[in-house]
């Protein structure tokens, strides 16, 4: 049976569709939902017709092994344009042109969402149900016109997502951390805890990794703390980046992992693989989650343990949140200098806190100086960074973990952000870091890897 013939048939057949798109109000008339729909996308119905009429046509082929993306995307156009060929409503070149990409976004890729993760303006998008979508472009968030058809097609997007990092979402597992192919990290949502419609939140990682020069010029730092942090990671510090959800951690990893030499043996460590580091010799591992039956969990801190086997020169987590700290601590402390990590925190002195309570979390009964001088002894530098009032990622301490003083992890700021200088006329701060002339202790240490920084860099004299 030829295309044409199959569309012929639906229509004489009264598919469901159409049958919702004509049901009669109380006079005969169409109700007030299905009214206010059309009048809202004229082209909803046909929209729908398309794409039942494509998986109709094409659903056996969706999930053949036949050629690879492009080929299956060129076939669902291709079929598209044959269903609108014999669509009979009038209908503009702009409208079937809109209608494929829509038709074909939806069948392939992510639905409504597709244009806004092409979009590189956008860096986060944040769906509360299917009628309100939310993006954040340059640090602001404003709502989008975007809408799903409904929860079942929210729900359609999200398990695609999902599935395709094998791992699922339903209602006796309805959390979920995922990615997108291009490392974008996802969180969903759904029902029974989300109680307004499923929740999906996506925070979009550039194609092309940011780099210094990149950072420099948003103003997250200056280029004298860059050169101070690339000394350090080159110098084989220990370094930890703090900050609160969305400051800009992760990315600040990856442009301080691109310090890393390359002919180091690197091994990553993820929630959701998320890092693009560039360097040839990097182990990149993903935890994962316990299955339907509660079987097959890997945590991050069983793969940190794993790491040590693996003969790592560096190891580099994506973040620690539990009683991985310890584990990380170790490692920093048996050999593994160099390595880097992010922690959830506000302030440095709250990272000390912070990992202090993860490393009892492990189910270790350790005292609490005994923690804190593993602490003092693992970590040399605590990158702070911030997501300020005017929507600007800024680092806003770079500050050494320098000792112990009784029971206390003693720290020194080297640079500070300069929040003084007060804001502009757009509401953006005009300070920046400066050096609080303080000599870092580990001048010395980074002098035994070959590593130096010119002494007028931290300001003062000495």
């Amino acid at each position: 049976m030829g295309l044409n013939d199959r569309i012929a048939r639906r229509r004489a057949g009264a598919a469901p569709q159409d049958t919702a798109e004509r049901e009669p109000g109380p006079a005969g008339t169409e109700t007030g939902t299905v009214a206010a729909v059309r009048a809202a996308d004229p082209l909803a119905g046909v929209r729908r017709r398309v794409h039942q009429a494509l998986l109709d046509v094409l659903g056996p082929q969706m999930y053949a092994d036949v050629g690879g993306d492009d080929d299956l995307r060129r076939r669902v156009r291709e079929t598209v344009a044959e269903v609108l060929a014999a669509e009979e409503t009038p209908l503009t070149a702009a409208d079937r042109a809109r209608i494929a990409d829509e038709v074909t976004d939806d069948i392939l890729g992510h639905g409504p969402l597709e244009p806004l993760l092409r979009d590189p303006d956008v860096s986060e998008i944040m769906v509360n149900g299917p009628d309100l979508i939310f993006v954040e472009r340059s640090g602001r968030i404003e709502e989008v016109e975007t809408r799903f058809a409904d929860d079942a097609h929210l729900r359609r997007v999200i398990d695609r997502i999902v599935s395709r990092v094998g791992r699922h979402v339903d209602e006796a597992s309805p959390m979920v951390d995922a990615r997108l192919p291009d490392g974008s990290r996802v969180n969903a949502v759904v029902s029974p805890i989300a109680l307004d419609g499923s929740i999906l939140t996506i925070r979009k990682f550039s194609k092309d990794p940011y780099t210094v020069e990149d950072l420099i010029a948003f103003g997250t730092l200056t280029r004298p703390v860059a050169e101070v942090l690339s000394a350090c990671v080159r110098g084989r510090l220990d370094m930890v980046i703090s900050g609160g959800t969305g400051s800009g951690k992760t990315t600040t990893l990856n442009v301080l992992s691109s310090f890393v030499p390359s002919g180091d043996r690197i091994v990553t460590i993820e929630d959701a693989a998320e890092l693009q580091l560039r360097q040839k010799h990097v182990l990149r591992l993903e935890s994962r989650p316990a299955n339907t039956e509660g079987r097959g969990e890997v945590t991050i801190r069983d793969l940190v343990r794993n790491a040590l086997r693996m003969r790592p020169d560096r190891i580099v987590v994506g973040e620690v949140r539990d009683g991985a700290a310890l584990d990380m601590l170790q490692a920093m402390n048996t050999g593994h200098d160099g390595s880097l990590t992010t922690v959830h925190a506000n302030t440095p002195r709250d990272t000390l806190a912070r990992l202090e309570t993860m490393v009892l979390m492990a189910g270790v009964d350790l005292p609490a100086r005994a923690i804190r001088e593993q602490i003092a002894s693992a970590i040399d530098v605590i990158v702070q960074v911030t997501r300020m009032k005017d929507g600007v990622r800024r680092i806003t301490h770079v500050t050494e973990v320098t000792g112990m003083e009784g029971e206390v992890v003693t720290l020194q700021d080297i640079f500070v952000f300069d929040y003084r200088a007060g804001m502009d006329e757009t509401g953006r701060y005009r300070g920046t870091l400066v050096p609080t002339g303080l000599r870092p202790r580990f001048l010395d240490e980074i002098a035994k890897a070959g590593v130096t920084i010119p002494p007028g860099t931290f300001g003062g004299t000495w």
